[in-house]
């Protein structure tokens, strides 16, 4: 690897890196709400939803670094990628490389579908657009008496549907967390703070080994 000093170069723009920060405290508030300050939880969901949309605008026009045709790779050489990460030869990116951006787009999908099924339960004729889903629990629980009351028609809708929306929001931690455990391992074998990065906007420029 090489590690030779060099001059600093502009990387991420300074809308990557209020995107990036901004979804990490959107989605931080709306976990914690979650249940609980249905209001601010609703808030913090509008704002991931509108962070994705504006990511996914940016990435076909944004600056160098943030366009998707610039980082995202097939699937051949990700894999190739993720091979040479086990063998402790991967080659360093200037940009996104290419397990990173595979990360990047499963966070998109995954928070895009949290913002999607949240959003639908949120009004009763929202959910009337939907067909009828299957049950992921029994369609049916015991009141104080004992007795079984069943779902109607909108319970027979929401209840799978915040299964998903649950399903979605655990996922997204799991992610989260390989996400910054690739940031970590990333900086300790390329000798550089990529999280410090995503905050100043500037990396050491290429060397002769890296790929800008």
């Amino acid at each position: 690897m090489n590690t030779a000093p060099s001059s600093k170069v502009r990387v991420w723009d300074p809308l990557v890196r209020v995107f990036h920060w901004g979804l990490v405290a959107a989605f931080a508030t709306a976990w914690l709400t979650a249940d609980e300050l249905q209001p601010v939880h609703e808030v913090a969901g509008y704002t991931v939803a509108g962070l994705v949309a504006f990511r996914l605008v940016w990435g076909l026009v944004g600056s160098r670094y943030a366009r998707f045709a610039q980082f995202l790779k097939g699937p051949g050489e990700t894999l190739a990628y993720l091979g040479d990460m086990t063998r402790g030869r991967e080659r360093r990116y200037l940009g996104h490389n290419p397990a990173g951006a595979a990360m990047i787009v499963a966070l998109l999908v995954t928070l895009s579908g949290t913002a999607f099924t949240g959003w639908l339960m949120e009004d009763e004729a929202r959910l009337a657009m939907l067909p009828s889903m299957p049950a992921i629990v029994a369609p049916a629980w015991a009141d104080d008496d004992g007795d079984e009351r069943e779902y109607g028609a909108r319970g027979e809708i929401e209840g799978p549907l915040k299964e998903v929306h649950e399903t979605l929001a655990n996922l997204m931690l799991l992610l989260a967390a390989l996400h910054v455990g690739g940031v970590v391992l990333a900086s300790f074998r390329h000798h550089e703070n990529l999280a410090r990065a995503m905050v100043t906007g500037d990396k050491r420029g290429p060397g002769p080994a890296d790929i800008a």
